[in-house]
């Protein structure tokens, strides 16, 4: 039924677009044409998580020239912070990441913990509170 050709027709239809945006009817669309009020599969979610998790590591390999000098746990800590705040979000906890550079990771999670964010998120800052301790392998 799918066939490379109809594949190539439809990208030439619809044109790709990287950014949301309203089609011609107000639809949310993204991609090739993908109605955003339509749920998507399962492969699809999985192929989205993983573009986001390969985006939020290379923004903290740029951001932080530290990160790629600390432990593979404490990296997955602030990549899983990164993904949750975004980058820019990130960049403004200063006394976090003031700490983590200087390897104060007690005082960096301490800091975390004492956010608004850690608030909101509850359990997960709890966990990478823990992961950037160094106390627990999670």
């Amino acid at each position: 039924m799918i066939t490379d050709e109809l594949v190539r027709m439809i990208k030439r239809h619809e044109g790709k677009r990287l950014n949301p945006y309203q089609d011609t009817l107000g639809v949310w669309t993204v991609g090739y044409g993908h109605n955003m009020s339509v749920a998507i599969s399962n492969k699809a979610a999985e192929t989205i998580l993983l573009d986001d998790i390969y985006y939020a590591i290379n923004d903290c390999i740029h951001a932080f020239p530290w990160f790629t000098e600390l432990s593979e746990q404490r990296q997955h800590a602030i990549i899983d912070m990164a993904f949750n705040l975004g980058i820019t979000k990130l960049q403004t906890f200063r006394n976090f990441l003031l700490a983590m550079e200087l390897g104060d990771y007690e005082t960096a999670a301490n800091h975390m913990l004492d956010s608004l964010w850690a608030k909101q998120v509850k359990g997960r800052a709890l966990e990478l509170a823990t992961m950037i301790r160094g106390s627990a392998q999670v």
